[in-house]
């Protein structure tokens, strides 16, 4: 597997991760996958910050680990960049809406870890 493959999969799996009910209820697993300067323009317009999405995120859609409506993901792929920096586009859907997302993850300093430094999403209208 060369380096741009291996560091794609590990940014999809960062977001699958954030896309878990389980991590999303979770501020501690979450914050090892948000970047301390993350930031969020939702599907709704809202601009969030690392706090502000650490502080709602396990009431935001997609915390119920009842059983409730779950994020399904499709056709996501990602772009090597720059070194240490991937980009990610998929589509979601959430309890019958569709939206657009993009995802920038980065790897600071040449650690290991990959954090979740933006995301966009945007709505798709119905039909």
């Amino acid at each position: 597997m060369s380096g741009e493959t291996t560091d794609i999969s590990a940014a999809i799996t960062g977001e699958l991760q954030l896309l878990d009910p389980d991590v999303r209820m979770s501020p501690s697993l979450a914050a090892e996958l948000l970047d301390p300067e993350f930031i969020e323009v939702g599907a709704s317009g809202r601009r969030w910050t690392y706090e502000e999405m650490l502080a709602a995120l396990p009431q935001l859609d997609g915390g119920n680990t009842g059983g409730g409506p779950r994020f399904e993901a499709s056709g996501m792929t990602g772009t090597v960049l720059a070194p240490g920096l991937v980009h990610l586009t998929y589509e979601s859907v959430f309890d019958g809406n569709r939206a657009r997302r993009s995802s920038l993850w980065r790897r600071q300093d040449g650690g290991t870890a990959w954090r979740l430094y933006y995301h966009q999403a945007t709505p798709v209208p119905a039909g």
